[in-house]
C-alpha cells in the first residue's frame, strides 16, 4: 500500500501552489485620505481648485494692499 506516497504527492501540490498569504497591514486615516483625494481625476479637480483659490486670495490680497498703500 502506498499510502506515504499518496499523502506526499498531496503535500508537494499544496507547496507548488505558492499561495501568498501576506496582507498589506491596514493604512492610517491621512493616508488613505490622500490616496482618494491626490490620484485620479479627483486628483486633477483637487490641484485645479487649489490653485484657483490660491490665484483668486493673492488677487484679493493685493488688490486691498493696493487701496491702502494708494488711498493717500
Amino acid at each position: 500500500m502506498d499510502s506515504d506516497t499518496a499523502g506526499s504527492v498531496q503535500y508537494d501540490r499544496w507547496n507548488e501552489d505558492n499561495i501568498n498569504m501576506h496582507v498589506d497591514p491596514p493604512q492610517s486615516t491621512v493616508k488613505r485620505i490622500y490616496n482618494t483625494v491626490c490620484s485620479g481625476n479627483s486628483g486633477k479637480v483637487v490641484k485645479i481648485a487649489g490653485a484657483l483659490a490660491a490665484l483668486v486670495s493673492i488677487y484679493i490680497l493685493g488688490y486691498v494692499t493696493g487701496y491702502y498703500v494708494h488711498r493717500c
